[in-house]
């Protein structure tokens, strides 16, 4: 399947297939991976979540995600 075929993290996580915790995951597979998007384009994410992520936590970033939901 074609990377950009995939659902990416946040919207994975924002149909509720899969916990926040799997971001974990989704993180070391990217770094892993010899793809070159960013991480936060592999993640799904837009700059206001992935400032959230960098400067506060996990928890911000979650708190944003579920807004959406």
């Amino acid at each position: 399947m074609a990377e950009s075929m995939e659902k990416k993290f946040k919207e994975k996580y924002l149909s509720g297939e899969i916990e926040f915790e799997a971001i974990d995951d989704y993180s070391q597979d990217w770094g892993f991976s010899d793809t070159l998007v960013t991480l936060r384009e592999y993640l799904g994410l837009n700059e206001e979540e992935e400032d959230a992520w960098v400067s506060v936590g996990d928890e911000a970033l979650k708190e944003l995600l579920d807004r959406q939901k």
